[in-house]
């Protein structure tokens, strides 16, 4: 009989809708972070790093791309006989087929797989977060304190703690109560969505509640162990964790890496990151080039300027093209004399010659305000921004698009064209 101590569940499925058009053809847990990364590259390298050697990847919202990347897991040394990684995107049943239809439920979905490994210990992962957490030191204080399930928490500032699920705990950091979002809160612990459960009582509870609608970890499955007096612990994370769910913060977590002692190390030997490489040509920077703070990926071709940006792989930004405060992921151009500021650039997207992006005063954006904010410009995959055109800040633009759709050459701060 197989047995593993523990195996993880990556929750990797989600729409990531507030990442507007970065996510229109991809799943969030695939979008690209620091150049040669993606999202799901982090909670993956932080299982084998942990010594976790079995891994059930949950993929729903479109998979393709997210499949192509994991594979058979061989980057992440997760290409086993007897566990590695494996996908599990929703199936059709003899009865009851259905869509995931919340975090528990997918894991419900999924108990044969885990069945299979007769664990002990099971951890469930987002995969939509950047971080580094040796899960073993997660699990040994399960043990040590003798607890049914342990979740994971970050001390956030006060100011911003009404934006998270809470936890109020005692003096030995056991859970005493919960709170989701309070307007006035009264811890800053929040929940980080990671969670390690004793085998049996994660698929009792699952089993009870498998006919809640959108069954949700924070929202049901934890308080109805917590209510039956199941004990629940708070493991106090205390390194770099972002949650990259906005466009804001995915952009903020990307020029962070670029720090001359970045808070979030790329760089360390004794727990890489790890990812899968195309073989590309080395990066070549023209004598005219000028680079200063960039990372940039392989087979970047730079004949302009660029300043403080993450550029990506087989990116190529022409002579006289000049790129700052900006992420520029694989394949796109940026053609001669163009200037991109403050903007994210998705993959295999072209910006025309003499192109400006980023001018103008701040407005709302018109076509969705909260997800299209902070003085960015979001450019969706594959699009084509013709040349000679002036883009205002809050701007979204996805798809091919032409001359004719910039009335007087211009398009203005909080103004969006949407081409799926």
């Amino acid at each position: 009989m197989i047995k593993k101590e523990m195996i993880a569940m990556l929750l990797a499925g989600g729409q990531g809708s507030r990442l507007g058009v970065l996510t229109s053809r991809l799943a969030k847990p695939a979008v690209a972070f620091g150049g040669k990364y993606k999202i799901i590259d982090f909670p993956l390298s932080n299982c084998i790093n942990s010594g976790i050697d079995t891994v059930g990847v949950l993929t729903q919202y479109r998979p393709l791309r997210l499949n192509q990347h994991i594979g058979i897991g061989i980057p992440w040394d997760l290409d086993r006989n007897i566990g590695g990684v494996t996908v599990l995107p929703p199936y059709e049943k003899s009865e009851n087929t259905d869509w995931y239809t919340g975090t528990a439920n997918a894991i419900y979905q999924n108990l044969e797989f885990m069945e299979y490994y007769h664990p002990k210990y099971v951890a469930i992962l987002g995969g939509d977060h950047i971080y580094k957490m040796d899960y073993e030191l997660m699990l040994d204080f399960h043990k040590k304190n003798n607890a049914k399930i342990t979740l994971a928490t970050y001390e956030v500032p006060w100011d911003e703690a009404s934006r998270f699920g809470l936890v109020i705990t005692d003096e030995n950091n056991q859970v005493q109560e919960f709170e989701e979002k309070p307007p006035v809160p009264r811890s800053n612990k929040a929940s980080m969505g990671i969670y390690i459960f004793d085998y049996d009582i994660l698929k009792d509870a699952l089993i009870a509640l498998k006919d809640q609608p959108g069954c949700d970890f924070g929202m049901h499955i934890i308080p109805y162990c917590h209510q039956r007096g199941d004990k629940i612990m708070a493991y106090n994370y205390q390194g770099y964790w972002k949650d990259v769910g906005t466009l804001s913060s995915y952009w903020e977590a990307n020029m962070e890496l670029i720090d001359i002692i970045p808070e979030f190390n790329l760089y360390e030997e004794f727990w890489r990151i790890y990812t899968k490489s195309d073989v590309l040509h080395p990066q070549y920077f023209s004598a005219n080039s000028k680079v200063s703070g960039c990372i940039v990926s392989e087979g970047a071709e730079v004949y302009g300027e660029i300043y403080n940006s993450v550029i990506g792989a087989d990116v190529t930004v022409e002579e006289g093209a000049v790129v700052r405060n900006s992420i520029v992921m694989q394949g796109s151009t940026v053609k001669a004399g163009a200037k991109v500021e403050k903007s994210i650039i998705a993959e295999n997207v072209e910006i025309g010659e003499n192109t400006e992006l980023g001018l103008f005063e701040e407005a709302p954006n018109k076509y969705n305000e909260k997800v299209y904010a902070g003085g960015l410009v979001t450019v969706g995959e594959g699009s084509v921004i013709p040349a000679n055109v002036k883009i205002g800040k809050n701007v979204a633009i996805v798809g091919i698009t032409t001359a004719d759709d910039y009335p007087d050459g211009i398009l203005a701060s909080g103004e969006s064209i949407i081409r799926q």
